[in-house]
């Protein structure tokens, strides 16, 4: 029978103690990769020792059976445990046995009216849900379904205590996202794929691949079906043996793809979005990022995939879009509270309009959304026109990120957001006051 680490019983003891205290609907917090599918099960198979029923709720089909099989694994009585996806539960809920437990998989979800049409109908049920970034894409918290965060160990302490693999992160050291569009918090996979669809983007991936982590195990994150599919095929042309899935691709020839990778016949496993929140897969070592996103979620849980442990190992985390400017390292420590974002901040970035900066005279002025812009209004410095197919030996580099540390003594010596961030921080300016700040000198979309 498998057994909890102590951090981890931790947590479940800490979540017993929150319902004692009459709280109903704690949430644990844990980094990727640090065992919430465990706990979980651990919860679920008490649960249904002690003879009583437990739901399960996951957001993707395709993790219903991944989950069951983890359950079975840690010795869960599967007749009192019903593991569904959160749309099929909403649809049966008059005809589901009343729970004596409801336990939510990647609880960030759960703000959406399915689940809490879940939660209204077994009211008086407690619940408890685990995700590894309690935040909604517009910094909002959790606090309209849980009463309380249960907060575990960092990344960092994951790292420090060989429960997850140390890592080197590259990326390059300027992201031009200028001219992509938002929905719904985060890029439009068809403005991504236009941005990327590009011989010699592919061409850099294949290079960088092959530089920092020739013949390692990756999963790269590609910003459309499509993007993903020529990604594979453009690896595959320069003898690197690739493949793809997607949420659409047949369940026995995914099994197949999986198998081949875990094998290592297939070294190179391209996907959109499919393998991220508790999709999983074989050991990796290597993350690359081809899809930019302004979701912290989906960032970490792409960018950790390949930390999962193993003695000796290094993951190497290839970043070709920028994220981590966005939103950090993978590692970094964050805050987390129940609590919405000031309305004022909200509405601060409701009224920012797209932004450009000169980089001969640093004149930075506001720019019509979809309207060319060929030289700077203040010195007349004109702006190179884009290539549609630059030449390789053009395109920006990537270094290697070390972390943001920095000595910044004041706020003209930041020159990027992170930068800003790390200012805001050290002088308790409030977060909304270093996203004004790239807003305006145009160092964030």
């Amino acid at each position: 029978m498998p057994s909890l680490r102590p951090y981890q019983d931790e947590l479940v003891e800490q979540v017993r103690k929150a319902w004692r205290q009459g709280y109903k609907a704690p949430c644990i917090v844990l980094p990727c990769g640090g065992g919430k599918s465990c706990i979980v099960a651990e919860m679920a198979r008490r649960t249904t020792f002690g003879g009583k029923r437990v739901l399960f709720l996951v957001h993707r089909r395709e993790l219903v059976r991944q989950i069951c099989g983890t359950f079975r694994r840690w010795g869960v009585l599967m007749d009192l445990c019903d593991v569904m996806m959160v749309q099929t539960a909403t649809r049966r809920l008059k005809k589901l046995k009343r729970p004596a437990l409801i336990i939510t998989d990647e609880n960030h979800h759960s703000l959406a009216q399915s689940y809490k049409r879940i939660y209204d109908f077994f009211s008086a049920v407690p619940r408890v849900g685990v995700t590894a970034t309690p935040v909604r894409l517009n910094g909002d918290g959790l606090g309209d379904v849980n009463d309380t965060l249960i907060v575990g160990v960092t990344a960092k302490w994951l790292i420090e205590n060989n429960c997850l693999a140390p890592y080197d992160y590259y990326a390059p050291d300027v992201a031009d996202l200028t001219g992509l569009h938002v929905s719904r918090g985060d890029f439009v996979a068809a403005d991504i794929e236009k941005a990327m669809i590009k011989n010699t983007v592919f061409g850099d991936v294949v290079k960088y691949y092959r530089q920092l982590a020739d013949g390692k195990k990756a999963v790269c994150y590609c910003a459309s079906v499509k993007h993903s599919q020529r990604t594979a095929d453009v690896f595959n042309e320069n003898g690197i043996s690739a493949a793809h899935i997607d949420g659409t691709t047949p369940e026995a020839e995914r099994d197949k793809v999986i198998a081949d990778f875990r094998s290592g016949k297939v070294q190179v496993l391209c996907n959109v979005d499919l393998i991220s929140e508790g999709f999983d897969v074989p050991d990796c070592e290597c993350a690359i990022l081809l899809r930019p996103t302004k979701s912290l979620t989906l960032y970490i849980q792409q960018s950790m995939r390949c930390m999962r442990y193993r003695k000796g190992k290094r993951a190497v985390i290839i970043d070709h879009v920028g994220n981590y400017a966005r939103h950090g390292m993978p590692d970094d420590d964050r805050e987390w509270s129940l609590g919405k974002k000031p309305k004022q901040q909200k509405k601060q970035q409701a009224e920012q309009k797209p932004v450009r900066q000169c980089p001969e005279c640093f004149f930075t002025f506001g720019i019509i959304p979809g309207k060319k812009v060929t030289h700077c209004p203040h010195c007349g410095y004109e702006f190179p026109a884009a290539s549609r197919e630059p030449d390789a030996d053009e395109t920006i580099g990537l270094v290697k990120i070390e972390g943001f540390k920095l000595d910044l003594s004041s706020p003209n010596d930041c020159t990027t957001y992170p930068e800003l961030l790390e200012y805001a921080k050290s002088h308790g300016y409030k977060p909304g006051w270093a996203y004004y700040q790239a807003k305006r000198r145009g160092l964030i979309a």
